[in-house]
């Protein structure tokens, strides 16, 4: 499937935030990153989605996958089904 919507929740300098954006720009996915050290909405929001202050986080067509690194970013993704398939 081809995700329609792909939010990612970020803190700058946070090397898992980094390693996030690396593997989605790296497999040319378009996505909206999210300051939440800036934006006090997006944090908020990020709280609400996730229950933690944690990042990064992403959403995913509504599904979230919270305080992760890059592994386990591509085998969500997997699971998930989500295109590109990799």
């Amino acid at each position: 499937m081809t995700p329609s919507s792909i939010r990612l929740f970020i803190k700058p300098g946070c090397p898992w935030c980094d390693e996030a954006i690396e593997w989605l720009d790296d497999h040319e996915i378009t996505y909206e990153k999210l300051d939440v050290v800036r934006d006090a909405a997006a944090r908020h929001e990020m709280l609400d989605l996730t229950g933690q202050s944690k990042a990064p986080c992403i959403d995913v067509d509504g599904h979230i996958l919270a305080d992760f690194g890059a592994n386990e970013l591509e085998a969500w993704w997997e699971r998930m089904g989500f295109e590109p398939k990799l």
